[in-house]
């Protein structure tokens, strides 16, 4: 790695440790709601699936999350390690919303994601499922940011 070339630690490869690490602080930067610092993370040239959209590179990702984030209000988070490799780790997720109806929403979902050599995340692959709840189904209640440190996680929610 040259002194000029961007790098995200943790790097690869990732121990179980590590890739916790990576997962969380993915987590963090999603429910800061920061486009521009969320599409930080990942390669220049990073390429995407999320649902039926395809973006490429780091200005299609913080447009796609500008547009997400105006859309899905209240927005807040958890991501959990599902298993992992030298430069790949796979997550499951969960995070709650509402529309501006005031409907609320529960979504679901696995991520594939694989870095690069500086820990930038090139590939980014993610299978999401809705569903609808009454405000009163819902779990993840701290204040809007990072979740704290004693918020439970999926498991511990049995989600």
């Amino acid at each position: 790695m040259s002194p000029n070339t961007e790098a995200r630690p943790p790097l690869p490869p990732f121990t179980r440790e590590t890739a916790i690490q990576k997962v969380r602080m993915a987590e963090d930067a999603w429910n800061s709601r920061d486009p521009k610092r969320v599409a930080l993370a990942y390669t220049p040239d990073s390429q995407w699936r999320n649902r039926a959209e395809f973006p490429r590179g780091r200005a299609e990702i913080e447009a796609f999350l500008t547009r997400k984030w105006a859309r899905e209000i209240e927005y807040r988070l958890i991501k959990e390690l599902w298993a992992f490799t030298e430069n790949r780790i796979a997550v499951r997720f969960a995070y709650e919303w509402r529309d501006d109806a005031g409907n609320w929403f529960r979504s679901y979902g696995n991520e594939n994601w694989e870095f690069d050599e500086n820990g930038l995340m090139a590939r980014r692959f993610a299978s999401i499922n809705d569903l609808p709840i009454a405000e009163s189904e819902r779990k993840f209640h701290w204040e809007q940011g990072r979740r704290p440190d004693e918020h439970p996680g999926l498991s511990e929610l049995g989600l």
